[in-house]
């Protein structure tokens, strides 16, 4: 009997690359083309079917950034029925990171991808409402980027620059 990583990896060829387990967890390192792919089979799997879409949170390893993966988006998800989970690991390059939006799939996920898109700034494309979500309209740059400056300042928002 296959493990769900090795299932991943013979469904998805290529799009699944390192996998491991730890601590009970399966992680697999997927191709950022196929994600909702991946996401819509897992959620699917008669098997060990992953109903619940725990947590999406971005990553910015800047050291990383001169190779091409800067960025990385994380999908927590689980099985209500097996109690199992597993974590994808999406790499995303360039400086105006973006990746298809997990919202089709599991709508949970609109408010996990505004988060990620007000403080890192990786868009995801096609999502229904993509807009900040804890900082104001007004407010400039990513602050959980690792080269966002310590010092700056921002406007100060007022009542009248909030309506």
């Amino acid at each position: 009997m296959m493990n769900l990583l090795e299932i991943l990896q013979k469904e998805f060829g290529e799009a699944v690359g390192e996998v491991h387990q730890n601590y009970g967890d399966d992680t697999a390192v997927v191709d950022s083309s196929r994600i909702v792919d991946i996401l819509k089979f897992l959620k699917e799997f008669p098997e060990c079917p992953f109903d619940l879409f725990l947590d999406l949170c971005g990553v910015d390893y800047l050291a990383q950034s001169a190779s091409g993966g800067r960025f990385e988006v994380v999908y927590h998800l689980y099985s209500l029925p097996k109690k199992k989970r597993i974590r994808l690991r999406v790499k995303i390059a360039g400086e105006k990171p973006s990746i298809q939006s997990a919202v089709p799939v599991y709508p949970i996920a609109d408010w996990f991808e505004r988060e990620a898109y007000d403080l890192l700034g990786i868009r995801f494309e096609g999502h229904p409402n993509l807009k900040r979500l804890l900082m104001w309209e007004g407010f400039e740059g990513h602050p959980l980027r690792k080269d966002y400056p310590i010092d700056k300042r921002q406007p100060i928002p007022t009542l009248g620059n909030l309506l």
